[in-house]
């Protein structure tokens, strides 16, 4: 707008705009694009770590100079003078909030004062748009989010279906346009099968495919020999295979929840059939309620009763586009402050997808709970305390599965009243056991009975399913045989001190 009408209305144009989202989603060709739109002069493109410098002094030098002809301009013409774009990449490096680094020079609050008095300061500047970049928003010093400052803040999200058909047709392109493409490609399938990728993954999906085209018309005994063009498509077969070695931030651990289910699901009984159905009603429910944007659900039972491996199937086939599992496993040798961090960003991750599962498996140990004492982590405990109580951002579901052998124990600590259901997930008992026999086909029909019977005699107040697997492979390894003999249940029961 005129500078003279701007002026009558009593109001200073806006100083500064910050891009925030997850990486690869095309922060800097949007902040580019926006410098071309506007009539201002070439923009300068800074990425952050190059302000700092090794001298005292000398970072906050840098960051004069990237206002030095704003300023010169604007003594000579005043209002009249052009508009200065300046974008800042990754601009989290250089504008920490005050007080949080460690080093002891004070290099980055020092930086943040230059650069808060160049844009909203006594002498400040009216020709000067900066536009900043970040990954993580919440590193920012409040100060630079303030009204006069960067008061523009705008999500530059994951793309939706729609924008990945968009995102696909700009990479294959050139592709299509000399014939390359094969004709079964299917951009709106690929969409489909891309949920959650950037625009960055979805061209390293497009770099891998092409790359896997290239290698069918490689002659490895001559590597000199010319490819033959007119036949080089790039097929959705390539697209394919590119997925496989393709795999999103935000995406889906697939090939991890799979390894807690390797023997499947088994039906093993009424209950059990309760709780899955019930289950799956709360994932229905989180997805296509309005009213409930976030449930948080404690899966209970004794050891190797299947916990963790119902959680997996139950996330795998909520079709949610982020699923992550936070296990102690994950965490092995993490301080207590990187354990929070580490759980604290797996939750932000989460809430940056429309629909997200995570998954916290053995919560006693993510603790560190020991019976002795008895002795956990209490701050690792607050923090959980907390994020399952928070709710997801506005037009966000989030869905979070607990499991735990030690039931008695999240109730003392408070654990299962933040939890909005909690599940018992139950043991084997007798006609789970001739169930489940019969269902893996380890003995004969006629020894099913018996090895009932057997099993039912030595387990008492039920056998935990993992226990019968165990022990039914144990005796296939021995007997030698896929349909286990009696006598060689038997013995690995023996062996097992069931």
């Amino acid at each position: 707008y005129p500078p003279h009408v701007i002026e009558k209305l009593g109001i200073r144009h806006i100083k500064g705009m910050l891009l925030f989202g997850p990486p690869g989603t095309g922060k800097t060709l949007i902040a580019r694009q926006i410098g071309k739109m506007l009539n201002a002069r070439e923009p300068k493109v800074v990425n952050g770590p190059e302000v700092l410098n090794k001298y005292v002094g000398a970072s906050e030098e840098n960051v004069r100079k990237l206002f030095a002809e704003a300023e010169e301009e604007y003594q000579m013409k005043g209002d009249e003078s052009e508009l200065h774009i300046i974008i800042f990449d990754e601009i989290d490096a250089i504008c920490k909030s005050r007080g949080s680094s460690r080093d002891g020079t004070g290099v980055h609050d020092t930086l943040v004062n230059q650069l808060l008095t160049k844009i909203d300061g006594v002498d400040a500047l009216n020709n000067v748009l900066l536009i900043g970049m970040t990954n993580r928003r919440d590193m920012l010093d409040e100060a630079m989010l303030r009204p006069g400052r960067m008061e523009v803040q705008i999500e530059i999200g994951l793309p939706d279906e729609k924008g990945r058909v968009q995102i696909l047709k700009i990479h294959t392109s050139k592709m299509s346009s000399n014939s390359f493409l094969g004709r079964d490609v299917d951009l709106a399938r690929l969409a489909e099968l891309t949920k959650n990728f950037s625009g960055a993954e979805i061209e390293g999906l497009v770099k891998s495919a092409s790359s896997f085209a290239l290698n069918r018309h490689v002659d490895v005994n001559d590597l000199s020999a010319p490819i033959d063009e007119e036949n080089l498509k790039v097929e959705m077969t390539d697209f394919e295979s590119a997925l496989d070695e393709v795999k999103p931030a935000f995406g889906v651990e697939s090939d991890a929840l799979e390894r807690y289910k390797l023997q499947g699901i088994i039906p093993h009984g009424p209950e059990f059939d309760h709780l899955t159905k019930t289950c799956k009603t709360l994932v229905d429910q989180v997805k296509n309620s309005a009213k409930t944007p976030m449930v948080t659900m404690l899966l209970e039972g004794a050891a190797g009763s299947g916990k963790t491996a119902v959680a997996a199937s139950l996330a795998l086939e909520s079709d949610s586009p982020f699923i992550k599992l936070i296990s102690a496993e994950n965490m092995v040798g993490y301080s207590e402050s990187s354990k929070i961090s580490y759980m604290v960003k797996v939750f932000d991750d989460a809430y940056k997808s429309p629909f997200s599962i995570v998954i916290l498996d053995d919560i006693e140990r993510i603790l560190e709970y020991v019976a002795i004492g008895p002795r956990f982590s209490n701050p690792v405990l607050q923090a959980l305390l907390v994020l399952l109580k928070k709710q997801p951002p506005l037009g966000r579901r989030l869905m979070c599965i607990g499991t735990t052998s030690l039931g008695s124990v999240m109730e003392s600590m408070e654990m299962t009243n933040v939890f909005n259901v909690t599940l018992n997930v139950p043991n084997l008992n007798t006609q789970s056991v001739k169930t489940v026999l019969s269902h893996i086909k380890a003995v004969g029909e006629e020894e099913v009975e018996a090895a009932t019977t057997l099993l039912d005699d030595t387990s008492g107040g039920g056998l935990p399913i993992k226990r019968l697997l165990l022990l039914v492979e144990m005796a296939r390894q021995r007997s030698n045989q896929q349909m286990v003999p009696y006598i060689a249940l038997m013995e690995c029961m023996q062996d097992l001190a069931l």
